[in-house]
């Protein structure tokens, strides 16, 4: 594939109203600027019934990681300890409603919780705060951890049996050492070894690769880089930073726009996950990027994505259509509320959907996103939001706007 960076300018005000302007000038100008010739994108509708509601009085925490295994089951994971007083009274003793669901959570299509399980046991230290779930090809569930402490990552089977965990808790603990003030939750006593062929630096993501038997691990909170590492062993085989660079733990400071591009991934590296292609996206999320890599860490080429955004950056989390081609990206933005569906082959934006909200189809704080073997979206909130949310996919239409709006359900 040809490589191409495409400036920031592109994508922020005037450049979606060269995107708009394409659309309706029709095929040539619109294959002129990346977008579909066919002017066309998919359309969803949000399913205000879905998941069913869990029983014995659970709640979710902050929902921080999804997947949908090779049987459309949906998996999620989400930080049981993040309830306060007011949503865990019968937890607590105090009442009969409510209490924190198991961290893991598999649904079926239609919404039925099939299994809960996870947090701390024998033989594993599970994460201080979880982050991530995947389930591989050989039905194995990966966990990540991205609380202060957490270097490790876990491997379960599907009903919750310990496997295998790859990296030591506390290997990132430095006396007096503080993080990179510049990053998200930053925390003072820990320091980022983005080198370290052993251990992680609180993990965002993980991808399992079943052809090459890889894992490619978004690292992450504290460390800058992507590493893979051998899927049975955990053994270390190679990382890289921003454009295929060595990575680099010297502190970044605040996201600046009018800066100059970083040449290191800021905090958090939050997703890294791989097209059939073979291509490693990679979520760049407070840079306002999404970089795209060879397998081995060679840079292909990049889009950055409303970049004036600030504080949690707009490129959170990818998923990728189920045709043959993958013909479509669908990133989630937790600060400007929206699902994005680009074109994966011109790397360029063509429609949103979403708005910040509490009711079906508004997110706040949408974090992570998957797609099932039937063009559906599933989404996860953090922060307050709190939930998982399924959108019916309606097929193709004409892109007459970019922003379709909440995906409310036509009467």
């Amino acid at each position: 594939m040809k490589s191409l960076s495409i400036s920031r300018d592109v994508l922020i005000g005037c450049g979606f109203a060269v995107v708009l302007g394409a659309l309706v000038a029709g095929h040539h100008a619109a294959a002129r600027d990346g977008l579909p010739p066919d002017n066309l994108a998919p359309k969803f509708e949000v399913n205000p019934f879905w998941p069913k509601p869990l029983p014995h009085h659970w709640v979710m925490g902050m929902a921080i990681g999804l997947w949908v295994d090779n049987n459309d089951h949906i998996w999620m994971v989400h930080r049981a300890n993040s309830l306060d007083r007011t949503e865990s009274q019968l937890q607590d003793g105090l009442g009969e409603c409510c209490q924190a669901a198991p961290p893991v959570l598999e649904f079926d299509e239609d919404g039925n919780l099939l299994h809960a399980w996870g947090g701390p046991g024998k033989g594993y230290d599970w994460p201080v705060s979880n982050h991530g779930i995947f389930v591989d090809a050989k039905g194995n569930v990966w966990i990540g951890g991205n609380g202060a402490p957490d270097s490790q990552i876990l491997k379960f089977t599907q009903d919750g049996r310990f496997l295998m965990q790859f990296g030591k808790p506390g290997a990132r603990r430095k006396a007096g050492a503080v993080a990179d003030p510049g990053a998200e939750a930053s925390v003072q006593g820990f320091a980022a070894d983005s080198n370290d062929p052993e251990n992680f630096g609180r993990v965002a993501k993980i991808f399992v690769d079943g052809n090459a038997n890889e894992a490619y691990i978004a690292d992450g909170y504290l460390n800058h880089r992507v590493a893979v590492i051998d899927a049975d062993t955990g053994k270390m085989k190679r990382w890289w930073g921003a454009y295929g660079n060595k990575p680099d733990d010297a502190p970044l400071g605040p996201y600046d726009p009018a800066a100059p591009h970083s040449p290191q991934f800021g905090n958090p590296v939050h997703c890294a996950d791989m097209s059939v292609d073979r291509l490693i996206y990679v979520c760049d999320r407070v840079n306002d990027r999404l970089q795209v890599f060879t397998p081995e860490g060679k840079f292909v080429r990049e889009a950055y994505y409303k970049p004036a955004t600030r504080a949690d950056g707009s490129v959170w989390d990818v998923a990728f259509s189920k045709d043959p081609q993958q013909r479509w990206i669908f990133m989630s933005d937790g600060v400007n509320e929206q699902v994005v569906i680009w074109d994966r082959q011109g790397l360029m934006p063509v429609a949103t959907f979403g708005d910040g909200g509490r009711y079906p189809g508004e997110f706040h704080g949408l974090h992570s996103i998957a797609t099932d073997s039937k063009g559906n979206i599933f989404t996860t909130e953090t922060y307050e939001g709190r939930r998982i949310q399924k959108f019916m996919y309606k097929g193709l239409v004409p892109v007459t706007t970019m922003d379709q709006g909440v995906p409310w359900p036509k009467p």
